[in-house]
């Protein structure tokens, strides 16, 4: 069985020994938890790397209302 880690040269033996030692660290109640808040985090991460920051927003605003003033001058 082929898996597709190879920029981590991971196997499947490696990844199940992996995943025992998690399993033995946080235990089977822990383990839904913990997959829980690391899901959210991931989720907050993509949305915070995909949203405009302020900084952003008030650049565009800056530079639409000068595109506004420059048309209704013409």
């Amino acid at each position: 069985m082929f898996t597709n880690f190879a920029f981590l040269d991971l196997g499947a033996p490696e990844l199940i020994i992996i995943l025992a030692i998690v399993l033995l660290l946080f235990g089977g109640k822990k383990l839904p938890e913990l997959s829980k808040s690391l899901g959210e985090s991931m989720r907050e991460l993509r949305k915070g790397l995909h949203d405009d920051t302020p900084a952003d927003k008030t650049e565009k605003t800056a530079t639409e209302n000068k595109d506004k003033e420059d048309k209704s001058a013409s």
